[in-house]
Order: structure tokens, then sequence, then C-alpha cells
């Protein structure tokens, strides 16, 4: 699948994955999702400054955090001619967060970005974990997907618990 990403860094902050490996962590959401058509999808890593005002437009979060997620389109979305791109919407990242969150729960700055973007991707897919039922498909998803994907092995078993006490 030919997947087209616009991965931007505009103010150089440090991030632990190259472009490729974000590319991969979502290919492998899509592929595990079975996504059948190609997608488009923004990453974009920012300031922590930078989240909390998405955050606070898009959630009515006035707060930093660690992952924003903007869907457009579904890849099942009737609308969308066979073949046809799906523009999946926006990733967005906040490596000095995600950096304090990944030393809180003992994981690399690396796995918790790759936990981040498989989680992003979800999200751009339609799950989410507003309720307990919710949450507990959810992780389950991230714990297949991430055991499938090369990481640091500081994982274990996900649990969006800290995704829900903060606030994503």
């Amino acid at each position: 699948m030919d997947n087209d990403y616009d991965i931007a860094n505009e103010d150089g902050l440090d991030f632990p994955l190259g472009d490729d490996e974000v590319a991969s962590c979502i290919d492998a959401v899509l592929a595990h999702e079975g996504v059948g058509r190609p997608c488009m999808v923004s990453v974009s890593v920012v300031s922590d400054e930078r989240i909390r005002e998405v955050n606070a437009e898009w959630r009515n979060v006035d707060a930093p955090t660690d992952v924003v997620s903007l869907e457009c389109e579904r890849p099942d979305d009737p609308d969308l001619a066979p073949g046809e791109p799906c523009e999946l919407g926006d990733i967005i990242l906040a490596p000095a967060y995600i950096a304090a969150q990944a030393a809180r729960f003992g994981t690399t700055a690396a796995d918790e970005c790759r936990l981040l973007l498989v989680h992003g991707t979800l999200h751009l897919l339609g799950h989410d974990h507003l309720v307990e039922q919710d949450a507990v498909a959810m992780e389950a998803l991230e714990d297949k997907i991430l055991s499938a994907m090369p990481t640091d092995g500081t994982l274990g078993h996900v649990v969006i618990t800290r995704h829900r006490t903060e606030v994503d």
C-alpha cells in the first residue's frame, strides 16, 4: 500500500524516531486494521506550548498533552471512489511531554512515541477510550499491533489509563 505521509518538525525538536519509522508505525496500524486504500496522514512534531494551543482549540482542554489526533476522512467513507486515497487526518506529537511521560512510565522516549503513533492512528480510524469497554478493546489492539513491531522492549501491556488521567 502506498500511503503518503507529510511529516513536519519545523522547530527541529529532538524526536527519537526517523521519518521512515514514523511511517512504518502508521503503516502497521493501517495493515492490522485491514485498510485497503491508500491513506494520507500528516504528522507534526510540536512544542508543549503548541500542543497546548491545539488541545485548547480542538478539545477545549487548556493543557499540554502527548498526542492529539484530528480525523478528516475514514477509509470506509462511501463518498470516496474505489482506490481514491483517504485523507485520514493529522497526528500531532509533543516530544518533550512524551519524554517526561516515558520517564514516569519506565519506557524509552522512542517506545512511548511508537505507542502514541499507534494510539493516534487508531483514533483516526474511529477507536476511542472514553468508556471502560472501549478502553479495554483499544488497549488490546495497541498491545497486538505493538507486539508485532520492532521496539526497545519497554512497553509491556499498554494501559491507556495514563491517557485517561492525563486527558489526551
